[in-house]
């Protein structure tokens, strides 16, 4: 069970269809406009009411481009997804009465939680950011940084009391439909330990090291790659690409933009002044790119196309973040908004980028500036070549596999 963007819901493609090859009935619960997504995994689908897109271009929604990452922002969205958690209530518990587990990402855990109780089930929590208090680094949802390490750990128990009110006006009135729960389920493994409920967080240790004050139970697994229904990029693309040299990659993910035909302009334009040719992907910001240097994109599979460019600029989504270290090419970061700071900061720290460009910031004079030193700098690509090569190594997807397995006396395969 998962909401919010595309980055929210396809690392959940790829659990899901290790799940199925392990013999477990699977269902990805989330927007019907991401059921695609699962075409050919295995994995099957119950659609949510919402569409984050339409809400993101709707006047409410608009309205967030006014203010920037931080507390501020944070309470608006905040605000606006508290009056759409609701309308997904219903959907959440028909999912659930026809499962055996329930698997929650972080934005839909404190709904799921409720309805795990309520049904008897056993759940699990599959993240993508590093959500739980730590002195290490402020909450990823603020931004990124450090404000010292009680700051950050204070930091951190405000935000997690902010989204437990997003659900607050739901929650009371799931356990009063759904009742007590029959019979206690006793918790297994780690999400024993101090009663905490067990957390698998799918990134890598090497982006971001498991905090070291985290309790037991917590653990890091490395990342859940996507499933990818295609295997080939399409005969366009295959043949720009073969076309020249390495073009650089752009692209915004489902980040919205109040001035697509500048931001593009700028893009291209930076591009130019650094000789680089571009393959700019159109995104829910809609970007736009004409000429022979450059190419336009719909959704293409990152883990087909990136190896094959020069560098990356993006918005440093946590699976966008996640496909460029593994193509093992330098990075460009230009953050938008929430956790995006968070994953521009550790790209710059492993030294796979030369500096953030916030999108509030980006001109054509600083994306030439960060592209000059992305692509030429050898520093850059061989730091970024080397961690590409170890996260490549890892398989975070067995983790949850044997995770749900310990949901279930035996580990005998059940419906998720």
């Amino acid at each position: 069970m998962t909401a919010g963007s595309r980055g929210d819901v396809a690392p959940f493609t790829g659990v899901g269809h290790a799940l199925a090859r392990a013999g477990h009935q699977v269902t990805l619960v989330t927007h019907a406009r991401f059921a695609p997504l699962v075409t050919g995994s295995g994995v099957g689908f119950h659609a949510l009411p919402v569409d984050p897109r339409t809400e993101l271009e709707s006047e409410r929604g608009r309205g967030l481009h006014r203010s920037s990452t931080g507390p501020g922002k944070l309470l608006r969205v905040g605000r606006m997804a508290r009056a759409l958690v609701g309308r997904m209530t219903d959907d959440l518990v028909a999912a659930a009465r026809e499962s055996d587990a329930l698997l929650l990402s972080a934005s839909v855990a404190p709904l799921g939680h409720a309805i795990a109780e309520g049904l008897s089930l056993p759940s699990l929590d599959l993240y993508l950011q590093p959500v739980d208090p730590t002195r290490e680094f402020a909450p990823p949802l603020l931004g990124g940084g450090s404000w010292g390490a009680v700051g950050n750990r204070l930091a951190g128990h405000g935000v997690a009391r902010g989204v437990e009110r997003i659900f607050a006006p739901v929650v009371p009135s799931v356990r009063a439909r759904l009742g007590p729960p029959a019979v206690r389920r006793p918790a297994a493994g780690p999400r024993a330990l101090r009663g905490r409920q067990r957390v698998l967080h799918g990134f890598s240790p090497l982006v971001v090291p498991r905090p070291r004050d985290w309790p037991p139970g917590l653990d890091v697994t490395g990342y859940w790659w996507p499933y990818d229904r295609v295997s080939r990029l399409p005969a366009a693309l295959d043949a720009f690409l073969a076309a020249g040299p390495p073009p650089v990659f752009v692209g915004l993910g489902s980040a919205t933009v109040p001035d697509p035909g500048r931001l593009s302009a700028d893009i291209v334009r930076a591009l130019r002044r650094a000789g680089l040719r571009g393959v700019v992907q159109r995104g829910w910001a809609g970007l736009t790119a004409d000429g022979d240097d450059m190419l336009t994109v719909d959704d293409v599979p990152h883990s087909l196309l990136f190896p094959r460019t020069a560098a990356v600029v993006h918005h440093c989504g946590a699976g966008t973040t996640a496909a460029g270290v593994r193509a093992g090419v330098p990075a460009v970061p230009v953050p938008v908004q929430f956790d995006e700071g968070f994953w521009a900061d550790r790209l710059v720290g492993l030294g796979v980028a030369p500096a953030t460009v916030p999108l509030r910031r980006l001109t054509a004079d600083t994306l030439t500036e960060a592209l000059l030193r992305a692509t030429r700098d050898p520093g850059h690509r061989e730091r970024a070549r080397a961690l590409g090569a170890r996260i490549r190594e890892e398989d975070g997807t067995a983790r949850v596999v044997e995770a749900v397995g310990d949901l279930e006396p035996g580990g005998a395969p059940h419906s998720a």
